[in-house]
């Protein structure tokens, strides 16, 4: 009986507290517009693990244990907020949006600022407003979204280089490439051994923001390694509340953007005859584009979760990305795992934060040079197959490109971890210290092969190239940050220490002359009959640095930031071992004077001036070393011995390799920059104007001794006065409606206008990028040139075909002569002028918005056409386009020159992304206990664009550099760009 008296008790205990339990619920929505705000949350202080978020309506309902308390509220972009409840009420609740984009806070070096104290010139751009569609790389999603920088892909390969020039180019053998910084540690990408972009390593959906450092105040605290601007990318942290889930899948399907309009096969035939050539007639009518291309597939998924507490958040991601392009045999595959922890103890002064990243990659990729080419030149009367087997029977007897396609792999797989854990103490209050440790490592495989293969026409050795690259890179690093405010003075101080080595190892072997046994030579190296070569590296770098920075504010008026930093690298000689770099910027925020204090007009007015130094340290290892080898031909011996009767019995002698240059100094790069950052009517209108004027000086280049005695060939030094000049004008502008209409909209754009120039060169020309093949190897293209800019064509100028039926240039000079003292400067393959603009709507919960870019002023040398697009490849029955007949009387011998006839105008305008969207609802399918959201969409990238360029885009640059100066505007069979159509769904739990 007492059992079941305990029972009864215990049963109307736990009715009496299901009784007590109340369900407040209600709705959420903008304190300006009056529009609902789903994805807050909502939770009953103190329990913030039994919380829930708003659904697309901005409704909630929770259930208390309390019969009165208090509810908080808390969303990113609005104040947050608590209101107290009582019962089974239901409430409407407005949330405050954070006054503007003033008090948005932007990720710095070493630290984060909000918007209004910003001195630098800093480009911004949330996850939010990245570029949608398949995308690989953190380039890719900022392309035409910051002025001033200017991101072109080299290729259209999935991954493909990008070169990412930031306000102008401005070194002649470091390139473009900017520092990137990955939640505080500085990437090392120089040696990871992967062919495509090293950054695709990074899930682009992990990204909540990435930051442009553009003048030297913003990006002078990296020092040494700053020079080409900095990408500060930081990845999604949690945050306190219900735990978010949100599953996102896309498929893309991609096909040839643009098909070069080369000869049909009846085209072909007539062309043929109209030249006096021989017509090889296969008697098919092969559309080799269509033929040697595909509709790529590319899927994408991705799980995340994100929550915690108010002591400790985490967000933890996974993803499977894997993308086809429109060449056969061209993949690249992306597993990615990311986890981030915080952590805070002893009443929050300690505070631990953890970042992981663990990434492979798997890359193949095609002979895409030689596809390209058998695309656009193979006889067009040929046919593909022959009773259903490939054609072994091609004009000129090429080998099918579909058995090469079969024959060739490229593959590289690449297992990357970045990792760093970052606790601080914060001893009293306004002074922290905090200690960073991080590490990445990488390491890849790459196995380049070609399998043996015999025909009649045609026969292959199998050959095989093994690359393995390892790069580790370790960061230490010691800060110590000061933050104080008396009255109207706001003093924010930051020294550190930070210590970096960096170690690349990497072998390669070559080898030859495998069996032909249906065993892949990756999978038997030891049955190839020749090793061709084989040779290993190991490169060690250390970088020391000591750095500080002081903000100063008064009364929020009057803002002052200065910093230095001092870079030890072991890469330079102990002459010039450290180099320092300082930078001052000032800004006054003019809205806060008396005489704008009270204006309904101007809501922002801030003005900013700086100046700063930043350098380069990109050079190879151990050049400041003298190098040795021994050596027994020519004048490196002499006979001791009577008897010898050649040099291979001579004793060997000791020679150099590479002289000692201990006083090898820091390339520097010097900036100025004026801005003015303002918003207009309630901030609907907002934009930024700046002036920017960088100097690059003391240039290092490699070069051959001027000495009649010559110990080697070349050696480094910093060229004397030569400098890069870059100045220009940024102009960004974004204007955005009333959101409380059901129909709202925004739109804007950035313009830059950048001048490039070098001055006080020692030499004519430096050449950059040069002729391939064809008896034109090497010949100069474009240069660095005196008082030119950078990526300068220089070549003859071409005024049409002779009565010889040869080539005619320009006599420049005067002399009855065509030399090279004829060529011209005949523009640069660097834009006057980059811009881009955007367009947003909104209707309900339908959305739509599409991205613009282009670019103006640029030149593109059509290398395609000179190689191939000419009389003597049409009359030898190689396929061309009409080019080859566009002088009548031009003799099928005529030879291929470097002039203007193969220059264009690179100049484009391309709808970038467009993205229609529909926001559904779950409660109109019953799912509101379920999802807190559902979204569909469809994205087209590269929907068109205009441009007078011939090739298949004028986004390229696959030109050779010749020596080590970055070459640009070259189109050398380059991987055409795809168009892709991406059907997305996101749910949010």
């Amino acid at each position: 009986m007492k059992k079941i008296y305990a029972l009864l008790i215990l049963a109307l205990g736990c009715m009496s507290y299901s009784y007590a339990q109340v369900s407040v619920s209600g709705v959420v929505v903008s304190d300006a517009e009056k529009i609902p705000v789903p994805g807050v949350s909502v939770y009953v202080k103190g329990e913030p693990k039994a919380g829930v978020t708003t659904d697309f309506d901005g409704n909630f309902v929770i259930k208390a244990k309390i019969n009165q308390g208090v509810l908080v509220f808390s969303y990113v972009g609005f104040q947050t907020k608590e209101v107290p409840f009582t019962g089974n009420q239901k409430l409407n609740v407005s949330l405050a949006e954070e006054v503007s984009s003033l008090n948005e806070v932007v990720v710095v070096g070493y630290g984060s600022q909000k918007r209004s104290d910003v001195t630098g010139a800093i480009g911004s751009v949330k996850s939010e407003n990245f570029n949608k569609g398949v995308v690989a790389n953190a380039g890719q999603l900022i392309q035409g979204k910051v002025a001033g920088v200017n991101v072109v892909a080299a290729s259209g390969e999935p991954g493909a280089n990008q070169d990412i020039i930031i306000r102008g180019a401005g070194s002649l053998r470091s390139g473009t490439t900017p520092l990137y910084v990955v939640d505080g540690f500085a990437l090392d990408n120089s040696g990871t051994g992967v062919a495509s972009n090293p950054m695709n390593f990074i899930n682009p959906q992990d990204i909540e923001s990435i930051e442009v450092l553009k003048d030297a105040s913003a990006s002078a605290i990296y020092g040494s390694r700053a020079a080409n601007g900095v990408i500060v990318i930081t990845t999604k942290k949690g945050a306190k509340g219900q735990t978010k889930i949100n599953l996102s899948m896309t498929t893309g399907m991609s096909t040839l953007a643009n098909k070069v309009d080369v000869f049909s096969a009846d085209e072909f035939r007539r062309g043929v005859a109209a030249v006096n050539g021989t017509l090889i007639d296969g008697g098919a009518n092969t559309d080799w584009q269509d033929e040697l291309t595909r509709t790529g597939v590319s899927q994408n998924l991705n799980l995340s979760m994100s929550g915690g507490t108010d002591k400790s958040t985490y967000s933890a991601s996974l993803g499977v990305d894997d993308q086809q392009g429109v060449l056969k045999n061209s993949d690249l595959k992306r597993y990615t795992g990311r986890l981030n922890l915080n952590q805070k103890a002893l009443n929050d002064k300690f505070n631990v934060a953890f970042n992981l990243t663990a990434t492979k990659l798997e890359n193949s990729r095609p002979d895409a040079r030689a596809l390209v080419q058998n695309m656009l030149t193979m006889n067009p009367t040929d046919a593909v197959y022959v009773n259903g087997q490939p054609n072994l029977n091609l004009s000129n007897d090429i080998l099918n490109p579909l058995i090469s396609q079969s024959l060739y792999s490229d593959e590289t797989t690449n297992n990357r971890i970045l990792a760093n854990i970052s606790p601080s103490y914060e001893f009293v209050k306004g002074l922290t210290y905090k200690f960073n440790l991080g590490v990445d490592y990488s390491m890849s495989e790459r196995d380049i092969q070609v399998l043996p293969y015999s025909s009649a026409t045609n026969t292959t050795l199998g050959t095989l190239n093994n690359i393995s690259t390892s790069n580790n890179n370790i960061l230490y690093e010691n800060t110590l940050t000061y933050n104080l405010n008396a009255g109207a003075h706001s003093f924010t101080v930051l020294a550190g220490q930070s210590y970096q080595k960096i170690q690349v190892n990497q072998k390669n072997y070559n080898f030859r002359g495998f069996p032909d046994n249906g065993v892949e030579p990756k999978n038997q190296i030891g049955a190839a009959s020749e090793l061709l070569s084989k040779s290993s590296s190991a490169v060690e770098n250390e970088l020391q640095s000591f750095f500080g920075r002081l903000n100063y504010g008064y009364d929020n008026k009057y803002l002052l930031t200065a910093t230095m930093r001092a870079d030890g690298s072991s890469k330079f000689g102990e002459n010039n071992r450290y180099g320092y770099f300082p930078s001052v910027a000032l800004g006054w925020n003019i809205t806060k004077e008396d005489f704008l204090n009270d204006s309904e007009t101007i809501n922002n007015l801030k003005l900013r001036a700086s100046w700063g130094q930043t350098g380069s340290q990109e050079i190879p290892s151990k050049i400041t070393k003298a190098s040795y080898t021994e050596s027994n031909s020519g004048n490196n011996t002499y006979p001791l011995d009577p008897s010898a009767v050649d040099l291979g019995s001579y004793p060997y002698g000791t020679i150099f390799t590479r002289l000692a240059s201990p006083d090898i100094q820091w390339e520097v790069s010097t900036q100025t920059n004026v801005g003015l950052d303002f918003s207009l009517f309630n901030n609907r209108l907002s934009g930024t104007v700046d002036y920017f004027n960088k100097v690059s000086s003391k240039l290092l280049l490699q070069i051959a001794p001027t000495d009649p005695i010559q110990p080697v060939p070349m050696y480094y030094t910093n060229i004397p006065n030569m400098e890069i000049k870059n100045n220009g004008i940024e102009v960004a502008l974004d204007y955005s409606s009333d959101k409380s209409r059901d129909f709202s909209y925004s739109i804007g754009g950035n313009v830059s206008f950048t001048k490039n120039r070098v001055e006080n060169s020692a030499y004519k020309i430096l050449t950059t990028g040069g002729a391939q093949g064809g008896g034109q190897s090497g010949a100069t293209i474009n240069g660095i040139i005196n008082n030119q800019p950078i990526g300068s064509f220089y070549m003859l100028d071409f005024v049409g075909i002779g009565a010889d039926g040869l080539n005619q240039f320009a006599d420049t000079n005067g002399d009855g002569q065509i030399l090279d003292d004829d060529r011209i400067v005949a523009g640069s393959a660097l834009p006057d002028y980059i811009y881009a603009f955007y367009l947003n709507l909104r209707y309900k919960n339908f959305d739509f918005g599409a991205n613009f870019n282009g670019v103006g002023g640029n030149k593109i040398y059509n290398h395609v056409a000179m190689t191939s697009f000419n009389r003597g490849s049409l009359a030898n029955s190689f396929n061309t386009t009409d080019r080859a007949t566009q002088y009548l009387n031009e003799a099928s011998t005529n030879s291929n020159t470097v002039s203007t006839r193969y220059l264009e105008d690179g100049s484009f305008l391309r709808l970038n992304n467009a993205t229609l969207g529909y926001n559904l609802s779950p409660k109109l399918i019953g799912l509101s206990d379920v999802m807190d959201n559902i979204r569909l969409s469809v994205t087209g990238q590269n929907l068109f664009v205009i441009t007078k360029y011939s090739g298949y885009d004028p986004e390229i640059n696959t030109g050779s550099s010749l020596g080590e100066i970055q070459s640009f505007g070259i189109d050398y069979f380059s991987y055409p760009r795809s168009r892709t159509i991406v059907f997305g769904l996101n749910v949010a739990f």
